[in-house]
């Protein structure tokens, strides 16, 4: 039997508790791909991501992303507006996730797609930025095909476990 269709779609305050739920899953799973902690993640309250929405920014710019396969969250990404007025042209990519189930799927080029799509929707966004952990090829390859190049590195930029991960820097002009 084939696999079911993946639909994306901003996801709406009803959908916080699934966002949540793969968040956390995704926190314990992947520690070093992430700035967040997983204790720190489970602590939180669904309603805690509502800023993530982008339902009080009316300017456009905040929002995030989810795929569903059926009834169920596979993946999601977040955009976030910088609000100063200098840097209101910049957008940065966030927590980018995908179900282990699902990688290897075209589940995150799906979602990476979509979110730059919205992004050019924005008026006044001009560039997009985002920090991926240095050796995730599979991540640095889909940001790089979707026209993203790196500018830096931080070396020791997260701890996890007593062992230090850089973060790449990367940008798209776009």
């Amino acid at each position: 039997m084939p696999a079911a269709p993946i639909s994306i779609r901003r996801l709406a305050q009803c959908d916080l508790a699934d966002y949540k739920a793969l968040r956390d899953t995704m926190l314990q799973a992947h520690p070093q791909a992430f700035s967040s902690d997983a204790a720190e993640g489970r602590a939180r309250t669904p309603e805690s991501y509502r800023s993530r929405l982008g339902l009080d920014r009316p300017d456009g710019g905040d929002f995030t992303l989810g795929a569903w396969q059926r009834d169920r969250l596979v993946g999601a990404i977040s955009c976030e507006r910088d609000q100063r007025l200098k840097v209101r042209h910049i957008a940065h990519l966030v927590g980018m996730m995908v179900c282990a189930d699902m990688q290897g799927r075209g589940v995150g080029r799906a979602l990476l797609g979509e979110c730059l799509a919205e992004v050019r929707r924005v008026d006044g966004l001009e560039m997009v930025t985002l920090t991926v952990t240095a050796g995730n090829r599979a991540a640095t390859r889909l940001y790089e095909r979707a026209g993203f190049s790196r500018y830096g590195s931080l070396p020791r930029a997260i701890r996890v476990d007593g062992e230090y991960h850089a973060k790449d820097h990367m940008v798209l002009v776009l």
